[in-house]
């Protein structure tokens, strides 16, 4: 592929287009919404509030991706940053001029709402989202008192932008000397490929303490900043009457508590192929104790780096048995200006997939030529394959899928996609323990780290309602805990591990997202059984789930895929799923 870069004149041909559309929200669109305060009675006002009301989430949806998309290419370019900061300002200042709208709407009751809708089938992509605000009515105030609540909201983002400033824009990275008299640089793209080619566990702990060093300079700033966090979380959790943080997160999409709940028991009750597996890794290695970085070391060493290039082929061929529509929207989500793929100074760190209501999806990598590399493009390919089958199959106001079904389709590729280089027949015994250690590793990162998070969240959650002082201290004796019951390790042996909870953005950015990964690998992990044991109608379901994009609520989606996620026994199937891959693997080494 020759252009490896994003290419944003998909969504604004140049500056003035966007600034053009931003003046037009702030200056047409609002104001016109603005116009209706006190009329939303009357049908048709009503209707003509609903047309401008989409026109707001299609145009709000360009100018965030086009100004969000440039920052993140450069953290450190101060225009970019002022963009997006403008876009940002242009939200909240529109949201609390129409924020008496929800309110209005309730004083109509539900049943009036409901034959609105009827009488108007062109506006029936609304249904679902009022359907949603009726259901939440307990938690909708006054139109007075939701005016004065929107003043406030630029605020509660302010802890998740100051993470942001000083972990990417501030964040200057440092280098360590090595055991043979070799200095290295240490950042957050290679800090992970630096100790995987460390053989000396003196080595490995000064790359990560290098790493971590920064987080243990700031650790000061960073509780503060987490506090920031909760204090908002607490606002919205009281202001609004919800009973907990964790009810407020999961309310709104009807999700029972009793699944988050659920995933956190099995996942720790169902830790031993967990702790069996770290013990089974440091007899291997003839370690004296596993740390938790000692998690990257590879027991069967591959020196193969791949291009990008060779990374899209591999995805390609592991889904040629898919339906060819499947596999169109797999090229097309790659192809040139769609994907920015190599890491440069400044650049946001990690993977994400980016787009919806009716704009092409990006991807943004940052691509060394690993394996892991090559599993982290088909799992973004999944985020924006179904976020195109999302808009092919939704009108605008039903495309944007919740976050509890997004990482289905992104590990269902994986999950394929391991088992395309399981089964190639071309594996040596180091290449056969390499992919086994893989499908490990997967279930470890997505299922019992994301719900060790989630627990950890959930643990903060409840010493911020009482009323409790949150400092790192307090953070870092929690993860401490944590660690031991999950993975049977002790980080206050590693220096700086217990400020862990500093390196984990989605705590910051994303409250009370992380539980989901686990929730979907589950999912998909049942999901990919079912297509990979051709169960009849086990793809066309799963496509379905694809296509229903947020037209119904999250558990019901996923329960007509053939996943009933209230059933603690999926959870389960993850844990045995572990088990038996953790016996494979001794047996396999011995």
């Amino acid at each position: 592929m020759k252009n490896t870069s994003w290419d944003l004149s998909h969504i604004y041909p140049d500056e003035s287009a966007f600034s053009k559309d931003l003046s037009h929200f702030k200056d047409d669109i609002i104001p016109s919404m603005a116009s209706y305060e006190g009329k939303l009675g009357e049908e048709k006002s009503l209707a003509e509030f609903l047309g401008l009301e989409k026109e707001l989430s299609m145009t709000l949806s360009r100018l965030y991706m086009y100004a969000a998309s440039i920052s993140d290419l450069d953290k450190k370019d101060v225009k970019a940053g002022e963009r997006l900061s403008k876009v940002e300002l242009a939200a909240n200042d529109g949201m609390s001029k129409i924020s008496f709208a929800d309110p209005e709407i309730l004083q109509l009751g539900e049943e009036k709402v409901k034959a609105f809708f009827k009488s108007r089938p062109e506006l029936s992509e609304f249904d679902f989202g009022y359907a949603k605000l009726f259901r939440s009515q307990k938690h909708v105030l006054s139109g007075d008192k939701e005016k004065l609540l929107s003043y406030y909201s630029p605020l509660l983002d302010e802890g998740s932008k100051m993470y942001s400033l000083l972990s990417v824009a501030d964040y200057v990275p440092k280098k360590v000397t090595l055991y043979n008299g070799e200095t290295k640089e240490v950042n957050m793209s290679n800090w992970i490929s630096l100790i995987q080619a460390s053989e000396k566990p003196e080595d490995r702990a000064k790359i990560f303490e290098t790493l971590y060093s920064y987080y243990d300079a700031h650790k000061n700033a960073y509780g503060e900043i987490y506090n920031a966090v909760l204090n908002s979380e607490l606002s919205e959790m009281k202001s609004r009457g919800y009973s907990s943080i964790l009810q407020e997160h999961l309310f709104n999409n009807k999700i029972p508590e009793s699944v988050f709940l659920s995933l956190i028991k099995e996942a720790k009750e169902g830790s031993a192929p967990l702790k069996k597996y770290y013990e089974v890794r440091r007899k291997y290695l003839g370690l004296e104790k596993h740390r938790s970085y000692d998690r990257f070391i590879q027991l069967a060493k591959s020196d193969k780096k791949y291009t990008y290039d060779e990374a899209r082929e591999l995805f390609f061929s592991s889904i040629k048995d898919f339906p060819e529509d499947f596999q169109k929207k797999a090229h097309e989500v790659s192809s040139e200006g769609y994907v920015d793929v190599y890491p440069h100074p400044g650049k946001r760190t990690g993977a994400y997939s980016n787009g919806g209501e009716g704009i092409h999806p990006y991807i943004l990598l940052n691509f060394e030529g690993e394996l892991e590399d090559c599993f982290t493009l088909a799992h973004e390919s999944g985020h924006s394959i179904h976020t195109l089958y999302s808009e092919e199959s939704q009108p605008i106001m039903k495309q944007d899928y919740t976050i509890f079904v997004a990482e289905i389709a992104s590990t269902f590729n994986e999950h394929n996609l391991l088992d395309y280089l399981l089964n190639s027949g071309k594996l040596s015994k180091n290449e056969q323990i390499a992919l086994l250690q893989k499908a490990i590793d997967q279930i470890c990162s997505t299922f019992y780290r994301q719900t060790l998070f989630a627990d950890y969240e959930y643990q903060i959650s409840l010493l911020a309602e009482k009323g409790e002082a949150i400092n790192y201290e307090v953070l870092s004796k929690t993860m401490v805990s944590l660690y031991k019951d999950y993975y049977g390790i002790d980080i206050s042996e590693e220096k700086v591990k217990p400020l862990v909870w500093a390196y984990i953005p989605h705590l910051y950015y994303t409250p009370f997202y992380v539980y989901q990964y686990a929730t979907s690998f589950t999912a998909s992990m049942i999901i990919y059984e079912k297509v990979k044991n051709k169960e009849p109608q086990a793809f066309e379901n799963y496509i379905k789930l694809l296509r229903s994009g947020g037209s119904d609520f999250p558990i019901e989606e996923v329960k007509a895929a053939g996943v009933d996620l209230t059933d603690e026994k999926s959870f389960a199937s993850v844990t045995k799923r572990m088990s038996e891959l953790v016996d494979k693997l001794e047996t396999l080494l011995k």
